[in-house]
Order: C-alpha cells, then structure tokens, then sequence
C-alpha cells in the first residue's frame, strides 16, 4: 500500500546564500525521485523563508529518510534539522 510522506525542513539561517554550491545536486536528486514516481511535490516554505517540504509516496518512511540521509543540503550541514511524518490525504489523489 502506498502511503505519502511529508519530509520537512528546517533550514540554517542565510539559507538562500549557503545552498548555492549544493542546489544542482539538490535539484538533480529530486527529479530522479520525482521520475519515478517517489517524490510527489517539493518546494520551500515562504514568509519566513526558512525550510521546505517534500512529498514522497512509498510503502513505509524511507522513501523520504532515504532522501533526506543523501540529500546535500542535509550531508553539508545547511538543514537544521529534518523530520518525516506519514500524510493521511481526504481529499485528492
């Protein structure tokens, strides 16, 4: 059964500066899991500019704690902190 996952970001101040060196990557290994169907939607969060979301579909949470354990913005340092929560959806696909 495939269930969504919401992988949220809590980024380090200056964000928008210090991802620079990493947002190709960043972006590269979303739409490798966007292509397959994993990743769903991502974007960051804005008024405050400070984090994003992710959301992946998969049977259990590693779809999304994969992602974010490879992901260069987390191995480099520039996300606070990061946290996976499974998403019940009402209404739409």
């Amino acid at each position: 059964m495939n269930t969504y996952y919401i992988l949220t970001y809590k980024t380090k101040p200056n964000f928008n500066t210090i991802k620079k060196p990493y947002q190709a990557e960043h972006l590269r290994i979303m739409q490798e899991h966007y292509k397959k169907n994993t990743l769903i939607m991502a974007g960051a969060v804005l008024n405050p500019s400070d984090g994003g979301m992710l959301i992946f579909k998969g049977d259990d949470p590693s779809v999304a704690e994969n992602f974010a354990n490879n992901d260069p913005y987390v191995t480099n340092g520039i996300i606070e902190k990061w946290f996976v929560r499974a998403w019940q959806v009402v209404i739409g696909s």
